[in-house]
């Protein structure tokens, strides 16, 4: 079978597609022949060597990909041959609070990804995908999904009436507006382009506000709020970032820290935080238990991931590069066996 493999920190042009021999299951394992996977930011920081010391190569790289079941060994009960898949991020957090442990299982990091025609999972790291969505859209919702889902349900309790602040059109911001709105609450969605920002206003967004030409963007949303604050920050932009949005979220309120898109040098002034008994929370995508729960959300409201693009499997490598330039809306796919 063909795979990708990372062989060193030298940078996504040094992914290289090799051949290794098709998985074969042992007791309480999985085949899954994947159809497709999608990138997230933590991808690039892989493919770059700046996901942090001690990555292990060569490493088959992302963590979001959906299949489906072609083998199973013995004991597997949780999915059959013919189901429709996807692996979460982290193969061994069932339930529970994040352990150093459960890290230890993290696809396409940890241990060995989803970019291969072909992988060998625990039943346990499986979840069902639900029945309204293809593969390609399947595979968007390990990372991004499970995150918005546990910052802004899990964590979050968002209801009717409350307010949300999203950062950017990523896919982890797309996720938690679709999610805002089927709860009922406000959402507010900042980007520097127009275009994005009038697609995000036709998919629901209450308010946008263009960030390059509003640089003071957290005092607008002061002002949106009738001098309150949202109660909610869905922080995807880390240390360049937090300092506007621990202004822009009301006293008492929470600001979820998921992505580390700006300058991590920045300094942080806690005073904010103290002064506004504020929850700042780092989410770290979520288990298996939160994927299931978000997906029987999809289903039954129908909601569709928005993907911008779907590279074929053969361009790997210009996906990369496409998510890097930032130009995506959503979610950048990789179909490998569509």
């Amino acid at each position: 079978m063909k795979v990708y493999q990372i062989q060193s920190n030298a940078g996504i042009d040094a992914l290289a597609l090799v051949d290794r021999p098709e998985p074969k299951p042992t007791a309480g394992q999985v085949v899954i022949q994947v159809k497709a996977t999608s990138l997230n930011y933590r991808d690039l920081l892989v493919a770059e060597g700046a996901y942090g010391a001690g990555q292990k190569y060569p490493l088959i790289p992302m963590s979001d990909g959906a299949g489906e079941v072609v083998a199973v060994g013995e004991g597997v009960t949780r999915v059959k041959v013919g189901d429709r898949v996807a692996a979460t991020f982290f193969q061994d957090w069932i339930y529970g609070s994040l352990t150093r442990e459960k890290m230890k299982s993290a696809l396409g990091g940890a241990i060995d990804g989803m970019l291969a025609e072909y992988v060998v999972l625990h039943q346990d790291g499986l979840v069902i995908l639900p029945d309204n969505l293809s593969y390609a859209e399947g595979a968007t919702l390990p990372c991004a999904a499970v995150t918005a889902w546990h910052a802004l349900v899990t964590k979050g309790n968002i209801g009717a009436g409350e307010s949300v602040l999203l950062l950017g059109t990523g896919g982890v911001s797309i996720f938690a507006l679709q999610f805002a709105k089927i709860h009922g609450a406000r959402a507010i969605a900042t980007s520097s382009s127009d275009e994005k920002l009038a697609r995000v206003k036709q998919l629901g967004a209450d308010e946008i506000i263009n960030y390059k030409t509003t640089p003071d963007w957290e005092k607008q949303v002061y002002q949106l709020t009738n001098r309150t604050g949202v109660d909610c920050v869905i922080e995807v932009g880390g240390a360049g970032t937090l300092p506007k949005s621990l202004q822009a979220v009301r006293v008492g309120g929470s600001v979820s820290l998921i992505g580390v898109l700006s300058d991590r040098g920045s300094e942080i002034d806690p005073m904010p935080i103290l002064f506004k008994s504020l929850t700042v929370q780092g989410i770290y995508v979520g288990s298996r238990e939160m994927f299931e729960a978000m997906n029987q959300t999809i289903q039954q409201h129908q909601i569709k991931p928005i993907i911008d693009r779907v590279f074929p499997f053969a361009e790997a490598r210009e996906a990369y590069h496409y998510l890097k330039s930032a130009a995506h809306f959503g979610k950048v796919v990789i179909s490998v066996n569509l």
